[in-house]
């Protein structure tokens, strides 16, 4: 090969290279369709919180209510909620 053609062949690999990642693979859920359950219902036992019982909505709600009482609102953190 000359050294014309090499550079042709050099240029031709690297734009086959540079365009194969340009393809679009499928993107399918699978063979199982799954649906997203309620955030009360569907929690394994390890991530779960203190006091907080798996499958009834009540509980989740009342958990979720002092959980923004106590560590998430920085009015009664700063002393300047009204009493």
């Amino acid at each position: 090969m000359t050294t014309r053609g090499t550079v042709a062949w050099m240029i031709a690999v690297a734009a086959v290279t540079a365009l194969s990642g340009c393809g679009e693979k499928v993107q399918t859920a699978g063979s199982e369709k799954r649906t997203d359950a309620k955030p009360w219902e569907g929690a394994h036992a390890a991530y779960t919180a203190d006091g907080w019982k798996a499958g009834d909505k009540a509980a989740w709600e009342a958990h979720l209510k002092t959980r923004t009482e106590r560590g998430q609102n920085e009015y009664p953190r700063t002393g300047s909620a009204k009493k």
